[in-house]
């Protein structure tokens, strides 16, 4: 059984919460401990909206809770039901919903009181900003996601490099012994880094370039085009003068998959070989045809794909 960071977190921030409370003498002490619990999320950036969500709704919440229970209707459970019609569609119109548990423990210790003063007010701000700010505080750090997110860069890469030397082999010998399991190893691997990265983008609030996001966005675009590559590859069954020479583009470009910008490089190779296609004779069979115009339509998606890259 593995225990993560939030559940450190959410064990250690809930008793000091409530610790510092009772210093405070705070009445309703052991809620700052659920607003600590609630408002301890996976990255900084969830974990200051929803602070900030929670923070105004229950601000909100106590002056409905004012209007229905000291001026319209008092202190009955009728005034509660017809308090939350009226409460929540506010909250949901103001994008404040995650607040709506929190605001209703702070509900009801208004309506407990029996009688809302500036005491039982300042109370309830007290015990917001102590539960809401020991989860801050805890949230200040975040583990360093930098080490998964290269594991999977390396493997994404060697994954890439298999695909596009099959690829070259197919081309060339024309034999398909390859399984194809790296295609779907590197679309689970691809899923994960992405998701991965996103978080690591919400836990650096002042960054506006995230590194990673970018690469495995851009990975992403360019195992699409691998995808559709292969059925193409399938298509040109016998070897040819082309189908060797676009080979041995593809093994030049699985050897340079790296992070490194070579694509330009890439791009003015693959367009000089265009030239030499169009100079070449014209297919005499309907096979031959049909070949060349397959390995014409795999040039158009390695372009898109050096293209990626390059913007990259």
């Amino acid at each position: 059984m593995k225990i993560g960071y939030r559940t450190i977190k959410t064990a250690l921030g809930t008793p000091i919460a409530i610790w510092i409370a009772q210093l405070l003498q705070l009445d309703n002490f052991v809620s700052a401990g659920i607003l600590t619990i609630l408002c301890i999320q996976i990255t900084r950036k969830r974990s200051f909206l929803t602070s900030w969500y929670r923070f105004s709704a229950c601000l909100i919440a106590m002056g409905f809770s004012y209007i229905f229970f000291e001026l319209l209707i008092g202190y009955n459970p009728i005034a509660i039901g017809l308090m939350l019609f009226a409460f929540i569609p506010v909250t949901v119109r103001l994008k404040l919903t995650q607040g709506i548990v929190t605001s209703s423990v702070i509900i009801l210790h208004l309506y407990i009181s029996g009688d809302i003063g500036w005491s039982i007010i300042w109370n309830e701000i007290i015990l917001i900003i102590v539960g809401i700010g020991t989860a801050l505080l805890l949230n200040l750090y975040m583990p360093s996601l930098e080490n998964k997110l290269e594991d999977y860069q390396k493997r994404v890469e060697e994954n890439f490099r298999v695909i596009l030397k099959e690829i070259a082999t197919y081309l060339r010998e024309g034999r398909d012994s390859w399984t194809g399991k790296e295609m779907a190893d590197t679309e689970e691997i691809l899923e994960k880094a992405t998701s991965l990265a996103f978080r690591d983008v919400e836990n650096h609030l002042l960054r506006i370039h995230n590194r990673h996001y970018h690469y495995f966005h851009m990975r992403t675009k360019q195992f699409d085009l691998l995808q559709r590559m292969l059925p193409l590859v399938n298509r040109i069954t016998p070897p040819s003068k082309h189908g060797g020479r676009i080979a041995d583009f593809f093994d030049e470009l699985a050897e340079a998959v790296h992070p490194g910008n070579t694509a330009v490089l890439f791009l003015q190779q693959l367009n000089d070989m265009k030239e030499e296609f169009r100079e070449d004779e014209l297919p005499e069979t309907r096979e031959e045809f049909e070949a060349r115009a397959s390995l014409f339509h795999l040039l158009h998606e390695i372009e898109q794909y050096l293209i990626f890259k390059s913007s990259f």
